[in-house]
């Protein structure tokens, strides 16, 4: 059985914001995306609450309109807030209760060259399990299978599953598998809480029960733990150490109950030496595949943009009973850009500048005699 897991950066259509030149570039807009959406969810405002939103909203670009370059505002009842002819923002509403609407990103489409080179490396992969990171919703993960990886010459995969996660950008994970790897029992991990009630996956800790043409049981727990990327450094840490534990925990359930071939597969977002992911990599008998004698990093420590140490953030984490079982494993790099001079790897020759890559992630399988 090949197991693989691939950060596909959307598949259709990716927010705006998420879409620039760099992340440097969007994760302003995203800061104040969530600063304010997070105004708007109080049931009480506070005079400096309102002031605080009318900033917000005019450095998003909603002073003149609802609709900004990066975000939508959709007013469907009640009175949030007025215009004046003057200039400027003001907020009416009292709290939550005084408007119905939301505050979304923008979405704009995905190039169609990075398009096609996301499903050659699904293809090229020939992985039975494929867990994928950041798909937008399970119709466009079922839409991209049956139709853009024919195009390419893909075969399509059997079974397709994903469950809508804790992030409103449309970056969700879900799991697909071949002909003879039907997917069992699923469970999602979006309602787990942490002791203040806020949830504590950004995304899902999505688990799904595989079986295989041997009648061998796989558990595979599919993740996306918070990013570095905004939300200031020691609250991501914090946040992301949080779901590291509670799948740690998760992890250790199903050992003690007598399950023995478990993968914890995702971005993690981190690196292997960082503390927020110690109580995995440290604090339980999980074996990272790089470890593994058979395993080929292709020359480069990484998963991620130019594949240094400091770019390992995608991971495959087995069981012992699994990694004793791993016959061989790698990183499949072709869908990246591969830097100008020199060419760090070899890219498809449709990856002709940055944009065209089908991600800034490169996709890691193992082949196991399961």
């Amino acid at each position: 059985m090949k197991l693989a897991v691939y950060n596909v950066e959307n598949l259709f259509d990716r927010a705006k914001a998420m879409n620039l030149d760099s992340w440097a570039d969007g994760r302003p807009v995203l800061e104040k995306f969530a600063a304010l959406n997070a105004l708007l969810g109080r049931s009480l405002y506070s005079d400096a609450d309102r002031a605080a939103m009318a900033d917000l909203m005019i450095a998003l670009g909603l002073e003149k309109s609802d609709t900004g370059p990066f975000v939508l505002l959709r007013r469907n009842r009640g009175g949030l807030l007025r215009r004046p002819k003057t200039g400027g923002i003001v907020v009416d509403a009292k709290g939550r209760a005084d408007w119905v609407g939301s505050l979304e990103l923008r979405d704009e489409p995905v190039n169609e060259h990075a398009m096609r080179n996301t499903a050659r490396v699904m293809s090229d992969l020939g992985a039975d399990v494929l867990g994928v990171i950041e798909a937008e919703s399970r119709p466009v993960l079922a839409a991209f299978n049956a139709e853009v990886l024919p195009a390419v010459g893909g075969s399509p995969f059997r079974h397709v599953m994903l469950i809508d996660g804790n992030d409103e950008r449309g970056i969700d994970v879900g799991l697909m598998s071949r002909e003879g790897f039907p997917i069992g029992a699923l469970r999602s991990h979006v309602d787990d809480r942490l002791p203040n009630g806020q949830p504590v996956f950004s995304r899902d800790c999505a688990q799904f029960e595989i079986t295989t043409p041997s009648g061998a049981s796989l558990l595979v727990l599919v993740n996306h733990l918070k990013s570095k990327g905004y939300g200031g450094k020691a609250a991501s840490d914090a946040k992301r150490k949080a779901q590291a534990e509670r799948i740690a925990e998760i992890y250790r359930s199903h050992i003690a109950n007598g399950v023995q071939n478990i993968a914890i597969i995702g971005d993690l977002n981190d690196t292997p030496d960082s503390d927020p992911l110690s109580p995995l990599l440290q604090g339980t008998d999980l074996q990272d595949i790089f470890a593994h004698p058979a395993f080929d990093d292709g020359g480069y420590p990484g998963t991620y943009d130019l594949c240094n140490a400091g770019n390992k953030i995608d991971y495959m984490l087995l069981s012992p009973a699994l990694f004793n079982r791993v016959q061989s494993g790698g990183v499949f790099r072709k869908g990246m850009w591969p830097g100008s001079r020199p060419r760090r790897w070899e890219a498809y020759a449709e990856v002709t500048r940055p944009v065209e890559a089908g991600s800034d992630h490169a996709a890691i399988w193992a082949d196991i005699d399961i």
